[in-house]
């Protein structure tokens, strides 16, 4: 039978890391990358039966790289903290990978923004690859918005992958400070030059994009809500790479 492993990145996951390996009890194998949680991640995560490595962090990609390196199955179900296995899902992988006829399978993502599920705003379907043969793909090296690069045929599932990345405002202006500072360092980093208005106009079509091109209006008033916070992360993710840059890094 094809074996399959399941790997997870973690920090501070204590309230969603059980829901999510309980989702991946169907796999061979669950692998857990855990960045210093100083909370019960590691001992939530062990009690559910996987196994538990510590890695310094070192970027989403490179992170999400070595947990790859730890995984002995055929194939590879990536997933994060906030994201769960439908049973549909699962009936649809276990064929996919029983067949395995091709390298690697994207899914549709199905996010919800405080409680409501996002059927538009730029969010679903949102198809993100994360099921794929060992040996024929990776991870990109971006410290944020990593991805998987595989080599060989990829094919698409039809049940969605359930995301719940944003279950609180707080959560919302978290993520922001985290991923706008990520993108910042990543836009230093590759040279670009950028000015003070930048930040403005890129947040202010960020909300347009979201809200009004992406239809993101037609999801209530969460799709305003996310419509505001992915403007101000654009906004502040080219503030700091403006200010970093002033400052000579």
């Amino acid at each position: 039978m094809t074996r399959l492993s399941a790997i997870v990145i973690t920090k501070n996951e204590a309230a969603r890391i059980e829901d999510c390996l309980d989702s991946l009890a169907f796999c061979d194998e669950r692998i857990v990358v855990d960045a210093g949680s100083t909370d019960d991640t590691i001992r939530l995560a062990e009690a559910r039966g996987a196994r538990v490595v510590s890695h310094a962090w070192r970027g989403f990609g490179p992170q999400k790289n070595f947990a790859l390196s730890l995984a002995t199955g055929e194939w590879v179900l990536s997933l994060d903290a906030d994201e769960r296995v439908s049973p549909a899902l699962t009936r649809q992988i276990r064929e996919a990978i029983a067949v395995g006829q091709v390298d690697g399978y994207e899914m549709p993502r199905l996010s919800t923004f405080c409680g409501r599920p996002m059927r538009h705003s730029g969010w679903y379907p949102d198809h993100v690859l994360r099921l794929f043969r060992r040996g024929r793909a990776r991870f990109s090296d971006d410290l944020v918005h990593e991805r998987v690069v595989c080599e060989g045929i990829v094919r698409r599932l039809s049940e969605p992958l359930i995301h719940h990345p944003v279950e609180r405002l707080e959560d919302a202006l978290s993520r922001m400070d985290r991923y706008s500072t990520a993108g910042a360092e990543m836009t230093v980093e590759s040279g670009r030059r950028v000015g003070f208005m930048t930040g403005i106009l890129r947040g202010w079509w960020s909300f347009m994009r979201t809200y009004f091109l992406r239809l993101g209006f037609l999801d209530g008033r969460e799709g305003f809500l996310l419509a505001v916070a992915n403007a101000e992360g654009t906004y502040y993710r080219y503030m700091k790479a403006w200010l970093k840059g002033r400052q000579g890094g």
